[in-house]
């Protein structure tokens, strides 16, 4: 399995610095023109290599956690108390926002109610978990002065 990923790691490797190469030796005006017009068959391959390279690692972090996560169930158990958490200070963000229909996005569309409602959400969630995190770092502070 090793000499296997070391192989693909290593032909990934060359085929991004092939695209690269290519990629530099068009030039930055020449691609610019050619995007302009729609042609974007000079980057595409890196992006392609950049998207395989991007979910192997998914993959890789995804199956070794899990691994992780159920050969240690001590660790499970806590993973799944944070998730729960981390759901309630999402549901409780979602249900303390209010949609308001008078919000105008970048392009000078109004937002609708529902895209105003999660915007609205995530930033009390996003308040809710900077909050959360400031008081962590003050207990253990504290916890640490005091011992």
């Amino acid at each position: 399995m090793h000499k296997i990923l070391k192989i693909v790691a290593a032909v990934l490797s060359l085929l991004g610095i092939v695209f690269l190469i290519r990629i530099i030796s068009k030039g930055d005006e020449a691609i610019k023109a050619a995007a302009l017009e729609g042609d974007t068959a000079i980057v595409d391959p890196m992006a392609i290599v950049t998207y395989i390279v991007l979910g192997l690692v998914l993959l890789f972090v995804v199956v070794f956690v899990l691994k992780n996560l159920f050969t240690n169930t001590g660790s499970l158990k806590n993973t799944l108390i944070g998730v729960g958490l981390f759901a309630a200070v999402l549901i409780i963000a979602y249900a303390v926002s209010g949609g308001d229909t008078n919000t105008y996005m970048y392009n000078n569309k109004v937002a609708t109610e529902g895209q105003s409602h999660m915007v609205g959400a995530g930033l009390i969630a996003f308040y809710i978990l900077i909050i959360g995190a400031a008081a962590a770092m003050l207990f253990a502070g504290a916890k640490k002065m005091i011992k």
